[in-house]
């Protein structure tokens, strides 16, 4: 119950790691506002949590500030007080290679992966700076580490969002503040669906994950127990840290053939 009597925004809770981690926050005691534009995704979701779990769901476009704004006012009307913001919401776009960049692509993907945390944290770190208190924990990747885990404006984003990361929590931490992302590496989720999809279609989902040190994906359930960890006192003297949780896909070059 490290979350306990704490109210906590997740983004892109209608799935994967945002369920799982909205899962995770009400199991240790926290009070939710679950934040997506799919709003059936997110009446699944909470219809997963405790009976307990004292929740809001808001249908938002988190590429919109004037949305946003709204919704982190709203949350403070109902809850008096926001003590995590987990920005997790994210889309892949393509997978284009440089030659054939389409700067449609580009502009939704920095809006929602980029501006949208950057947005929350912009108007939730001010109620935050109040209370003298507060985690931000961002969804980054390690496409935002190293080179071949997502397309270009994909990439892109996740390493300007672990940048962002860094330069918030320098700004905040004079307020008791703590920012921190963690990276995913290969994750079931439904951003990642078309991959697993293929792999299991051809015959090869022994594959998936074999370019990590422990030969295995990932599931959306641990990457939220690192956003738990993040997000709780026992994280209390970490911030400006983007944390892996890629089953040791960066611990070596992962050149392919490798591993075998």
């Amino acid at each position: 119950m490290r979350l306990e009597g704490r109210v906590a925004i997740v983004t892109g809770a209608a799935g994967g790691i945002g369920r799982a981690t909205a899962q995770r926050f009400a199991s240790e005691g926290a009070t939710l506002a679950l934040i997506d534009r799919n709003e059936a995704g997110l009446a699944e979701t909470a219809g997963t949590l405790p009976a307990a779990t004292e929740r809001t769901t808001c249908v938002v476009d988190i590429a919109d500030e004037a949305e946003v704004e709204k919704t982190v006012a709203d949350v403070l009307a109902r809850f008096g007080h926001i003590d995590v913001l987990c920005n997790n919401a994210g889309v892949a776009g393509d997978m284009a290679t440089a030659p054939e960049q389409d700067a449609d692509n580009w502009r939704r993907v920095l809006e929602v992966n980029l501006y949208g945390a950057m947005f929350f944290t912009k108007h939730v770190s001010r109620a935050m700076i109040e209370a003298g208190r507060g985690a931000i924990v961002n969804t980054a990747s390690v496409a935002g580490l190293r080179s071949g885990a997502g397309g270009n404006a994909y990439s892109a984003s996740k390493a300007a969002l672990i940048n962002f990361t860094m330069t918030s929590a320098c700004d905040l931490g004079g307020y008791g503040i703590r920012v921190n992302a963690v990276c995913p590496g290969l994750v079931e989720t439904g951003m990642t669906k078309v991959v697993f999809d293929y792999a299991r279609e051809k015959g090869k989902e022994d594959r998936l994950g074999y370019r990590c040190e422990l030969r295995r994906y990932g599931r959306p359930e641990e990457i939220a127990a690192a956003i738990a960890f993040l997000a709780s006192d026992d994280a209390s003297y970490i911030t400006g840290q983007a944390l892996p949780v890629d089953g040791g896909n960066t611990a070596s070059l992962n050149l392919p053939g490798m591993k075998v």
